[in-house]
């Protein structure tokens, strides 16, 4: 356990992790432009993975491919002390068409350069026996398919005490406002029948999701901050001569937290239920997809990685108030362990993410600054959480805080 051996001053420790980071930067730089050259979409990042793991177990790290029944996710670990147990987190999945418009290279060099660079320094300035478990965490498929949730079904982050990662931006946020989300199918069963031949005898599937996409207008109107409706028609009918028996749509739904999205399917089941009973039609509500929990900052850790990222001259400040910038697996993370997602700006406020624009950022001499700051900030707050007496367990204390309030 931490504490339980004398360790370096803090101050000697966090100049070794920087001229570590340091004398790699090259090479983490080499490895996101190679990532940002070679975009791979969800569940197919083979090469972005194996160009990772090589790098790991290079380093001595211990690797395990294939976890969670993906052949694309990994884990690497090293020390010989089980807890505390540090996990840093790597995405490497690209976008349709955009490529690395979400810096997800960035986010990859950065975790491999943070591990790196604390293996060597706890190697050398930790005596044996001490310093807990660092382990490297490769998630697939963060942009569609979830490879977190599968990872957290899995067990993976059973015995972790904490879970780092930073993600590229157009802000500098201690902590990511994600939300909860989920994508709900809507089918009705009508009756066909001929709209002028015999049209008292059809039952109109299409008219009942018409009216379900009228009552959800009127229900947006008063949902809470953070909550969102977003509907699309994805079966509306065959012909037009034909009243259509059967009409699907499907609706992505959002909350503020995994509490405020539970209540909202169920507001979406109480109304489509609502107009399937006026309407003489049958509605089948189910959730098409497994959905993301909301992020739970953990205050503790991710105050510690923004008092890092100041040594690099970037500051971090909260969210603005009442915005919400989608949502991502580390929820479901976040949800099992303390974990920390800060935003860390590689273009303006006036950018966006998920853009041409973001993608050249991606690759840009500030996102090379970036990642590289990025990289020393995770590796100094992951050295902290394994050698610092009694940070640990703060951070389980205020992971178990916003628990208890739904937060």
């Amino acid at each position: 356990m931490p504490g339980s051996h004398p360790s370096p001053p803090a101050s000697a420790l966090y100049a070794r992790i920087d001229e570590e980071v340091q004398a790699r930067a090259a090479r983490l730089w080499d490895i996101g432009l190679r990532l940002h050259a070679m975009p791979e979409l969800a569940f197919d990042e083979h090469r972005a993975a194996a160009l990772l793991t090589d790098e790991l177990e290079r380093a001595g790290f211990t690797v395990r491919r294939g976890v969670a029944g993906m052949p694309t996710a990994f884990v690497a670990g090293f020390g010989s002390v089980p807890r505390p147990r540090v996990a840093l987190l790597l995405e490497y999945d690209a976008l349709p068409e955009l490529g690395h418009a979400c810096g997800h290279n960035l986010i990859a060099a950065a975790g491999l350069g943070a591990a790196l660079a604390l293996r060597t320094v706890l190697d050398d300035e930790t005596p044996r026996g001490s310093g807990g478990t660092l382990t490297v965490v490769g998630s697939p498929a963060e942009e569609g398919g979830g490879g977190k949730v599968a990872e957290v079904a899995a067990g993976v982050f059973d015995d972790v005490d904490a879970a780092l990662m930073f993600h590229p931006g157009v802000h500098d946020w201690s902590w990511a406002p994600l939300t909860a989300q989920v994508e709900v199918a809507v089918a009705f069963h009508g009756r066909a029948a001929h709209p002028t031949g015999n049209p008292t005898e059809g039952v109109d599937a299409l008219a009942a999701l018409i009216q379900l996409f009228t009552t959800l207008d009127v229900l947006r109107r008063r949902l809470p901050a953070g909550s969102h409706i977003q509907g699309i028609v994805t079966d509306g009918g065959r012909a037009t001569n034909i009243v259509p028996a059967y009409a699907r749509g499907a609706f992505g739904l959002r909350g503020a937290t995994t509490a405020a999205l539970d209540d909202l399917v169920d507001d979406v089941r109480r109304c489509a239920e609502g107009i399937a009973a006026a309407t003489g039609t049958r509605a089948e509500v189910a959730r098409s997809t497994g959905g993301y929990r909301h992020f739970r900052d953990n205050d503790v850790l991710s105050g510690r990685f923004a008092r890092h990222l100041a040594a690099a001259g970037i500051t971090l400040g909260p969210p603005a108030a009442g915005v919400y910038l989608g949502s991502s697996d580390i929820g479901d993370v976040s949800a099992v362990v303390p974990a920390i997602h800060p935003f860390v700006a590689v273009m303006g406020p006036g950018g966006a993410d998920h853009t041409p624009e973001f993608a050249e950022a991606a690759a840009s001499e500030r996102g090379r600054r970036t990642m590289l700051a990025a990289a020393r900030a995770l590796a100094r707050t992951a050295a902290d959480v394994l050698l610092e007496p009694g940070l640990c367990e703060r951070s389980w204390a205020c992971w178990r805080q916003k628990a208890a309030a739904g937060l």
